[in-house]
């Protein structure tokens, strides 16, 4: 056989593979913020104060759960350079230094969150907003689950980094699945409203996190702690931690002014960051099996099948955030209806509708790309970028649309530029060759 048809049928076995990660990432993905989109549609049907309340929590949530974002992304990128040199076992061992590294911080993250709870939802509802007192409940309740969020990070983390497509599928969406039946039975049948939806979903993360724990088990020949593993993740963690900070940070800014703006406007925030969450990690789905597969090469030290990977994600990226922003321009009319009642609230989603859409296509290649870069472990240009991109677009933009009443159309073009600065910049790194570095973890 010639080596055009060993590279072609090479590329056959990568594009099946890549399609192969991607679905079963898709899968797990869409599982959470289904859960979430669904939470959010029973709420809101509680009353446009409950949703506020609950865009609030969400959005500390996401912001205490950044300290997990090495143990998922992190773990996939070293754990698949073990792979790629043949040694799976090793690969698994970095699921169990993430595992007891999830559970540390966890309970740290449960402990400073319940102390601080109080000045961090009146942080962004303002100490003294009608949304404060049932945010902060929903919030402590959901703050419980810490710990096994990041369990639940970490065991995604190690199975996309050895390519095990399957078990995290089945194991997120038996969770995610019990959580949205339990949601409405438990905020209407059982009377408990808005806190309903927080014991359910600390229900779906009890649920996940024990049955990932009994996977690694079963793949581990060992369960042995090795400190020298953890502290080389926290040092692959620091940027990641970094660069995720300034995602929340700029989300926190953004929904603090939404919520200041108004009820009706913190309302259509949470409708529309749901949903470009949503959207963002299906379109991530790429990206996660970017991870994999170019972690995997590099640890092989096949460096022409890394570059043609980071083309092939980006290209597929862009055409699926084509495809979801031609269904929400679609959809404009009547997705903002799914999850309110209220017309003050569809009045301010309409405003905010024609950002959300306009940006999806370039938000694709952006996502491929950070999924490129991070299973090249890249990530000190990740942090940079992600910084530059948010202190100097996102942020300015959005305390702008407060000082001059811009409206919460002004927020979602902070957001737009945060995704335009990115793009320039990841496809400028992209082009070079700094990312492609050979050998294991």
């Amino acid at each position: 056989m010639t080596s055009e048809h060993l590279d072609t049928a090479s590329d056959r076995v990568t594009v099946r593979r890549m399609l192969t990660l991607a679905t079963s990432a898709f899968l797990v993905l869409a599982a959470e913020p289904l859960y979430l989109l669904v939470d959010t549609a029973v709420v809101g049907h509680l009353g446009a104060h409950a949703l506020g309340a609950l865009a609030i929590g969400t959005t500390l949530m996401a912001l205490l759960a950044i300290v997990g974002t090495f143990v998922e992304y992190g773990t996939t990128a070293r754990a698949a350079r073990w792979f790629g040199t043949g040694q799976r076992d090793r690969a698994v061992s970095e699921g169990v230094q993430a595992s007891y590294l999830a559970i540390a911080i966890g309970l740290v993250v449960v402990v400073a969150g319940q102390l601080a709870a109080d000045p961090l939802v009146g942080l962004l509802s303002g100490p003294s907003s009608s949304l404060h007192d049932p945010a902060e409940e929903w919030f402590r309740i959901a703050l419980c689950g810490m710990p096994m969020v990041l369990l639940v990070l970490a065991g995604n983390g190690w199975m996309r980094g050895v390519q095990l497509t399957r078990a995290p599928v089945v194991i997120v969406l038996v969770a995610n699945g019990l959580s949205a039946a339990a949601c409405p039975l438990l905020v209407y049948t059982f009377g408990l409203g808005l806190v309903g939806s927080a014991w359910a979903n600390l229900g779906a993360q009890v649920v996940a996190a024990s049955l990932f724990l009994i996977a690694l088990r079963r793949e581990a020949t060992s369960v042995a702690p090795h400190p020298e593993v953890m502290r080389a993740q926290l040092v692959l963690g620091r940027d990641l931690i970094v660069r995720a900070a300034a995602f929340q940070a700029a989300f926190m800014v953004a929904a603090g002014v939404a919520a200041r703006m108004g009820t009706a406007q913190i309302a259509a925030h949470q409708i529309g960051m749901q949903l470009w969450e949503f959207t963002a990690l299906l379109l991530d789905s790429f990206a996660i099996a970017a991870q994999a597969l170019v972690g995997a090469a590099l640890g092989a030290s096949a460096a022409s099948a890394a570059r043609r990977l980071a083309v092939q994600v980006a290209q597929w990226s862009a055409g699926a955030g084509t495809a979801f922003a031609i269904i929400y321009a679609a959809g404009w009319w009547v997705i903002p209806r799914l999850f309110t009642s209220s017309p003050a609230v569809w009045h301010q989603a309409h405003l905010l509708w024609p950002w959300f859409v306009v940006m999806l296509p370039a938000a694709g290649i952006v996502f491929g790309l950070d999924g490129v870069l991070i299973g090249a472990g890249d990530v000190a240009f990740l942090r940079t970028i992600t910084i530059v991109a948010a202190l100097g677009g996102f942020v300015p933009i959005t305390l702008a649309a407060a000082h001059w009443d811009w409206g919460i159309g002004g927020v979602w073009a902070g957001l737009t530029a945060f995704i335009v600065v990115r793009l320039v910049g990841m496809v400028w790194r992209a082009k070079s060759d700094r990312w492609v570095v050979l050998g294991s973890a």
